[in-house]
């Protein structure tokens, strides 16, 4: 085997392992986070007693009791590995792929935490918004890299700018949690320049309208039903991160 494909084959396998190791961990944040807007998280159980927070489900010691469903722990963790040994399978051993790989758990949990209650929490937008483009910035200091700094900061403000717009003119179908996620969606599309900023915007809107034309088809919801985006605004933006690192 070449040493190029042995160093990506070892790097899919670690960021897989990556990938289900924290996946383990997010049943107890997505359990804290999944509260109504108007709600404070959950710091114990409803008798009041701590959670403790560990791989697999959160669980209340005194009451002897776990919360969530059985096999939430596995999915997240066979979810965040499927997703992270693609990013390591693409990107390779470049040094982008560190960013990639912090940012991936965090999309997995709030994409549960949107389809859950519809809210994405600044507890974890905004901070991503910082971090991808500022670790962007140092891994455009090292060799090897296959993206515009620069550039990831100009998708991150006309992504942000975009989805801006879109909520001025449709607040109640598109949330200002999607448009502080589209900051650190957009520095990550725009790493790889202006064409994986459009796939992955179209990739967003389009799995979007599939989503919602299914749900309608089947009567499980009407035309005006408002849906959580952040999903496919991630997903979009998977997608246009993986087409970029491979081309």
């Amino acid at each position: 085997m070449e040493p190029a494909a042995t160093a990506t084959l070892v790097t899919t396998a670690a960021a897989a392992l990556w990938g289900a190791l924290t996946g383990l961990l997010l049943p107890g944040a997505a359990h804290r986070l999944a509260v109504p807007p108007d709600e404070p998280r959950r710091a114990g159980c409803p008798r009041g007693h701590p959670l403790r927070i560990r791989p697999g489900r959160p669980a209340c010691g005194p009451c002897a009791q776990s919360y969530g469903p059985r096999g939430t722990p596995l999915v997240l963790a066979a979810v965040t590995a499927l997703l992270c040994a693609g990013a390591g399978a693409v990107t390779g051993p470049r040094p982008e792929l560190a960013v990639w790989l912090a940012a991936v758990p965090v999309g997995v949990l709030l994409a549960v935490v949107d389809l859950r209650v519809r809210r994405l929490p600044d507890v974890l937008t905004l901070p991503l918004a910082a971090a991808v483009p500022a670790l962007l910035g140092l891994a455009a200091l090292l060799p090897a890299h296959a993206g515009h700094w620069p550039t990831a900061l100009l998708g991150a403000l006309v992504l942000g700018a975009g989805y801006l717009v879109l909520h001025l003119i449709n607040p109640s179908g598109l949330g200002f949690g999607d448009v502080k996620l589209a900051l650190g969606a957009g520095a990550a599309l725009g790493w790889y320049g202006w064409q994986a900023l459009l796939l992955g915007t179209f990739a967003a809107f389009a799995s979007g309208a599939l989503y919602g034309g299914v749900l309608v088809a089947v009567r499980r919801a009407g035309r005006g039903t408002a849906i959580p985006f952040g999903p496919f605004l991630l997903a979009g933006a998977y997608a246009g991160v993986l087409a970029g690192a491979a081309g």
